[in-house]
């Protein structure tokens, strides 16, 4: 079997959950299950080097057979075998890799390549996982705002001119349905930037009804939201982009979202800290409400 030459075509940026592709390449895994690699496809992949939207839920249909796609991993091969997952050695777009969507399927037996097969995204999953998604990038721009006056130094900023707390402290992201969970270490090196963490504490509540004031600005707004990219295949790179009061902002981002804010009828977020071996951990929970009937 010939390993894929050429990089997967996504559509799952635009908001596809239907498509049709042909079979490119079948391998047999340690584990019994087959990775379908095609050429095209609208289901998400994770990504093992920023694992913070998980798999769409899938099945692959052909003829009479319909096989459910028990994970989704981002796949390279450098013509001598197909790596996946934390096992590419490379970063996406290395030169002398092609990288492509793998679908884990318990059984491939009923696909050969050349087959055309129709590709089946759940709706349902997908919608609150951009949803999640979206909520947690408008969070992010909320918190970033609300910690501005906690800065010292000049550091970069986000695309609203603000501190980009998220971005210099972030230590995990987990995308869930209609939410997610971020968490921040406020460390020493990021005292070394510049970030005041006297008096964080008692602040706390004020920050997260700053957070929460500003989101229910946003929703307000019905921003429109879009994905840019330069280009279809699972490698060039894209972005998030929404369309604030204050100026469009755009965010690098590999996952799926929502078309726009008027989707949701609030944001709200929830902040805690912890203390982990000895470093202030902050805890950002988001939740979305999905606009009823939607």
């Amino acid at each position: 079997m010939t390993l894929p030459s050429e990089p997967t075509i996504v559509t799952y940026p635009d908001g596809e959950t239907r498509g049709t592709a042909v079979v490119r390449h079948l391998a047999g895994r340690d584990d019994g299950t087959t990775a379908v690699l095609i050429d095209a496809t609208p289901c998400h992949p994770v990504d093992a080097g920023w694992p913070d939207q998980g798999p769409d839920r899938a099945t692959i249909r052909h003829n009479d057979a319909e096989l459910v796609v028990i994970d989704c991993v981002v796949a390279a091969t450098d013509g001598t075998e197909l790596l996946t997952g934390s096992d590419i050695p490379v970063k996406k777009g290395t030169e002398g890799w092609t990288f492509a969507v793998a679908h884990i399927v318990d059984d491939g037996a009923a696909l050969a390549e050349g087959d055309k097969v129709d590709v089946v995204v759940d709706d349902d999953y997908r919608t609150a996982l951009s949803t999640g998604h979206t909520a947690c990038h408008v969070a992010s721009l909320a918190l970033n705002k609300a910690m501005a006056g906690r800065w010292k130094k000049e550091v970069r900023e986000d695309g609203l001119g603000a501190p980009d707390f998220d971005g210099l402290a972030i230590d995990a992201s987990m995308i869930v349905e209609n939410g997610s969970v971020d968490t921040y270490r406020l460390g020493k090196s990021l005292r070394r930037k510049g970030f005041i963490v006297d008096g964080f504490q008692e602040d706390l509540p004020l920050i997260e009804d700053a957070v929460n004031a500003a989101l229910t600005e946003w929703v307000g707004t019905r921003a429109a939201v879009r994905i840019d990219r330069d280009g279809e295949t699972l490698t060039d790179r894209r972005f998030w982009v929404c369309e604030l009061p204050e100026q469009t902002v755009s965010i690098p981002c590999g996952g799926t979202h929502l078309k726009s804010l008027a989707e949701v009828s609030s944001l709200h977020v929830s902040l805690s800290t912890e203390d982990v071996d000895g470093t202030t951990v902050l805890r950002m929970e988001t939740t979305a409400t999905p606009v009823q009937g939607r």
